[in-house]
């Protein structure tokens, strides 16, 4: 007897029918009339379930006592039965069960039950939580979403490069890092300061000074006291770096690449984003379709903070030239003032990293953020400072220690050459597209202040 999962019967329904095969799975949902028992199987390879058949008339082939064992959530169940078309949909497949063993058993006290549970209370059971629509739905769209990225970069020329997790240098210069230490061994592991990498874009400029075009896409690490909903402390990262690219090009990379990847979730999860769509924020497909098909926004951060000023809104974050953007500024620009994807272009030197090349103003820096509805920052870009004397000046000014950047430094001295690159936030982007609201719930296992389940 042939075993398949349920995504080949699904698809390759009608070779199937009249055909008795095996199938394995979990139980998702049941149900019973008095003449007949229904159960949903789920093995993984597919977002819907498989509805199994079960006539209670005939027991000589399955007994009452195993319907009854199979008649619960979360049992990991083998079906041997007939494929015919389903009773109330006839381009989808079920299967009249004619033989059903329980290969494991669920106890009484399985947390995930038929009533709604909160992902505030899932969060509490990650290792049991990606059972439940949402988070089966979540990964498989998290599945498919890291295929479009590198589809997209090695569809455009990029080599992906696997930058080192362990540092020695702080890319944002902000000192928010993990501590590397190993506590066993006599004196200092690596001869100086390690930590966990916030970011692989100094040694992907590197790479890019020999390849060209590369891109990361690799976990990243940053050790902030923030419990927001956009914030974790592990998280993974796509960082891309184009050499002879100027601030212009990188933005159009990095639209392209936004437009790209919703494309491709949108063809490859129609039933996951219909799922997402249905419960977490209706008009969401609709929404990425025209992100997708429509131009984006641009406006210059000088621009940006007049709009803020005129807005009539009371910010909890006043709004002058020189501050950072907040979320709540940048929801505004997305959501109620452009009401889509928007590029603020040229940020104060000041609130930006030392890496980022400086304008003719002497004030501001050609960098850029692209802002989505409902999300904020999605992407962090920036044309990067070439010029070896500029770029020391501005990391003395913030005193820096020079030596541990030596590396960097050299690549102003040998062959500099105007070159790019981006951020782009895996969970952030999984958030946008997904229509969730807190970042802890598009990762596995979240890390955060104060939670290491």
């Amino acid at each position: 007897m042939e075993q398949i999962t349920i995504e080949m019967l699904k698809s390759k329904k009608d070779s199937y029918i009249g055909k008795t095969v095996q199938v394995t799975g979990w139980v998702k949902n049941y149900r019973e009339s008095k003449t007949t028992s229904f159960l949903e199987l789920n093995d993984g390879s597919t977002f819907k379930p498989l509805q199994i058949v079960i006539q209670k008339e005939d027991q000589h082939k399955i007994s009452a006592e195993t319907i009854n064992a199979a008649m619960h959530l979360g049992v990991a169940v083998s079906v041997c039965g007939m494929v015919v078309s389903a009773y109330h949909n006839a381009d989808d497949a079920e299967i009249n069960a004619e033989k059903i063993t329980i290969i494991g058993e669920c106890a009484s006290d399985y947390p995930i039950q038929k009533k709604k549970t909160s992902l505030e209370f899932l969060r509490t059971i990650p290792h049991l939580r990606m059972r439940t629509n949402t988070f089966m739905a979540m990964f498989r769209v998290r599945n498919a979403l890291s295929m479009a990225i590198h589809h997209f970069f090695q569809d455009h020329g990029y080599f992906y490069v696997h930058t080192p997790l362990i540092t020695g240098g702080d890319a944002e210069g902000a000192g928010e890092s993990f501590q590397v230490v190993a506590p066993d061994f006599p004196g200092d592991f690596f001869g100086a300061p390690a930590s966990l990498t916030v970011s692989g874009q100094l040694e992907a400029e590197e790479a890019a000074m020999a390849l060209g075009r590369v891109y990361t896409f690799g976990p990243t690490f940053r050790a902030e006291n923030s419990n927001t909903t956009r914030h974790a402390a592990e998280f993974w990262m796509i960082e891309a770096e184009a050499a002879f690219t100027d601030i212009h090009g990188i933005i159009d990379v990095a639209r392209e690449m936004i437009k790209s990847i919703i494309r491709e979730v949108l063809a490859k999860c129609p039933d996951e984003m219909a799922f997402f769509d249905h419960f977490y924020e209706k008009g969401l497909v609709e929404k990425l379709r025209n992100v997708a098909d429509n131009a984006f926004a641009e406006v210059d951060y000088t621009e940006a903070i007049e709009i803020l000023k005129k807005s009539g809104k009371t910010f909890k974050y006043p709004v002058e030239w020189g501050v950072d953007l907040q979320t709540e500024h940048e929801r505004y620009l997305t959501d109620e003032y452009f009401k889509k994807p928007v590029f603020v272009v040229n940020y104060p030197r000041a609130v930006k990293a030392f890496y980022m090349k400086q304008n003719p103003d002497g004030k501001t820096v050609a960098a850029t953020d692209l802002l989505v509805p409902g999300v904020g920052e999605i992407i962090g870009c920036s044309e990067r400072e070439a010029d070896y004397d500029k770029l020391i000046t501005v990391m003395k000014d913030r005193k820096m220690n020079l030596d541990n950047y030596t590396n960097y430094l050299d690549l102003r001295r040998f062959g500099s050459v105007s070159h790019s690159g981006f951020g782009l936030g895996l969970e952030r982007m999984l958030m946008y597209l997904t229509g969730i609201s807190n970042i802890r719930d598009t990762q596995l296992h979240p890390r955060a202040v104060g939670e290491l389940k």
